[in-house]
């Protein structure tokens, strides 16, 4: 298949899959007479496994990581664990840190009422005397 139907049996754009090609994530297809890139049904399995990947929000490293691991289907699956579980410490830090950014911003948005002119709108004063969040 060319690289339009995979992309559009996969949904991902036609530059996502030269980048992902570029990247070594997928395996180079092989180019037919006119050297069109011709792509099967392996390569459709890798794209969709990297998207899958990514709507997990996996980096590139991690999903590089993952499918090297793939390649030896007889270890353990310790690694596999391992790089997921610190996938998830990542997102409760990150949770931890928008939950902060959240309790600034809702005190910020306290100091002004919706009824307020420019000159005299809280947030606005607020933001030129200190930093949010102190």
């Amino acid at each position: 298949m060319k690289i339009g139907e995979l992309a559009k049996l996969t949904g991902c754009s036609v530059q996502s899959i030269r980048f992902y090609e570029k990247e070594e994530l997928i395996s180079a297809p092989r180019r037919s007479e006119c050297n069109y890139r011709l792509y099967d049904q392996k390569n459709l399995e890798q794209l969709i496994f990297i998207k899958h990947c990514r709507n997990l929000d996996i980096t590139l490293a991690e999903i590089k990581q993952l499918l090297n691991l793939k390649q030896s289907p007889e270890t353990q699956c310790e690694d596999v664990n391992h790089l997921i579980d610190e996938h998830i410490k990542q997102i409760n830090l990150r949770m931890t840190e928008l939950k902060k950014l959240k309790g600034s911003l809702t005190d910020l948005r306290s100091k002004c009422r919706d009824n307020q002119t420019v000159k005299n709108c809280g947030i606005l004063q607020d933001l030129l005397t200190k930093p949010t969040g102190q």
